[in-house]
């Protein structure tokens, strides 16, 4: 039902009414299914808008929240679809494909972190009335169009140094970058008014709380046992914190704990707390990571070159390259990466997390000064080289690449709902209900 040519606003009902109805020739025309809507080179099915709806119904239902009126959720999920249908359809322009193997994978993986095996899975959706197979499918659409936005909507992000450093200085950067405390809490209450001798015997308790605490008791058993606070059952555990969000004095006690550290006990107007550090993670803390120095050629599908041609090209790439013409050279002149190709496909040290998983696996299981078997990524089709490796004080740069991150996301949200428009607007879309 697809052309290579956009079809024109004359032709599609045209082309779309043969498709469906069948030839006049046919005594009886009994029609299984019906355009709801075009979209560019292609069309939505009542049954996929019927599959969706159900699909969005279940969800809502799970929260317990009320089902809007149908003919409002009918146009927002009709609405979603034209979206993801025209994402689709840039996908299989650009070459994207999601191969069985890799979306078998992405299923396991939804119903790892559901608790699941896949059988369990299978027989989840099955209860709420969802087949797996169409499950399958629309996971299957997701990473393409995940894809699609990773390389459209990403490349149109820039952040500059300057807009880092303004944000490092900030307070409200500050803020967010600074040292987090995961804590938990012990409670010995005081009612407001509290007479003499119901403070002493608060303090006579989270007294000897305390001097368990230091004799080796378990925490969590004692919160349990004795805390009064929300969270004593949960051992007291109240999350993570950074001391800017902590009353005093505990902002400054905090600050001063080792992890697995406690507090003494700190009389509040609500009664007695003792706070124990579990863990911590970020600020300025002197921090060490491994860095890998390497170097790359990126092959990309698009219009004109199918995935095939792409694995072949830099199959033949590969085979240079061992037969000892010089990377650097191949890299200028084949590289469809713009960040490296011109500095001859080196990305200078970097931090192996700041990567795609694919790429950051083959680069780990390649030694120093060796070259990569050809490998694909969500990018395109890669070969690497690992010219070294080295353990580096990365503190500042660490705190760096957090405010570019945050700087990132926030703008991906933005350009995102963007670009969003900006396709919509583009596309030739006609809604059939």
């Amino acid at each position: 039902m697809k052309s290579t040519k956009k079809i024109t606003k004359h032709l599609r009902p045209l082309l779309l009414s043969t498709l469906l109805l069948g030839s006049a020739v046919h005594a009886e025309v009994r029609p299984l299914d019906r355009v709801v809507a075009i979209v560019d080179n292609d069309v939505i099915m009542q049954s996929q808008l019927d599959q969706r709806l159900h699909e969005v119904e279940q969800t809502i239902s799970k929260r317990g929240a009320q089902l809007p009126p149908r003919e409002q959720l009918n146009a927002q999920v009709m609405e979603r679809l034209i979206l993801e249908n025209i994402q689709l359809q840039m996908g299989e322009r650009a070459g994207i494909r999601i191969g069985d193997e890799e979306l078998s994978q992405a299923m396991s993986t939804i119903a790892q972190r559901n608790g699941l095996t896949l059988e369990q899975f299978k027989a989840a959706l099955a209860r709420d009335g969802l087949s797996f197979d169409d499950a399958r499918e629309q996971v299957r659409r997701e990473m393409i169009i995940s894809r699609v936005r990773q390389r459209v909507v990403a490349d149109r992000i820039q952040i500059s140094d300057h807009e880092v450093q303004n944000f490092l200085a900030s307070d409200l950067g500050k803020l967010q970058l600074s040292e987090e405390f995961r804590l938990a809490n012990i409670t010995i209450p005081l009612p407001d008014g509290a007479s003499p001798e119901m403070i002493q015997a608060a303090e006579r308790d989270v007294l000897e709380i305390y001097r368990q605490l230091r004799a080796g008791t378990d925490f969590a058993q004692l919160a349990i046992a004795r805390s009064a606070g929300e969270t004593a059952l949960e051992g007291g555990e109240i999350g993570w914190r950074k001391a800017a969000q902590l009353p005093p004095p505990f902002d400054g006690l905090v600050s001063r704990l080792s992890v697995g550290g406690v507090t003494e006990p700190v009389r509040t107007p609500g009664g007695y707390i003792i706070i124990k550090l579990l863990e911590k993670r970020g600020g300025s803390a002197h921090q060490v990571r491994d860095e890998v120095h390497v170097r790359h050629i990126l092959i990309k599908p698009s219009e004109i070159r199918s995935e095939a041609e792409v694995r072949a090209l830099i199959e033949r790439i590969y085979e240079r390259i061992q037969n000892g013409e010089d990377f650097a050279e191949l890299a200028k002149s084949f590289s469809e990466d713009p960040g490296s190709a011109l500095n001859g496909g080196d990305l200078n040290w970097i931090d192996p997390n700041a990567l795609v998983p694919e790429f950051r696996e083959v680069m780990a299981n390649t030694p120093a000064g060796q070259l990569s078997r050809p490998f694909k990524t969500p990018f395109g089709w890669h070969v690497l080289e690992v010219l070294g490796r080295r353990a580096t004080d990365s503190s500042t740069q660490v705190r760096e690449q957090q405010a570019l991150n945050m700087l990132r996301n926030r703008k991906y949200d933005e350009e995102l709902q963007s670009w969003l428009r900006q396709i919509r607007d583009e596309a030739y879309v006609e809604t059939k209900l």
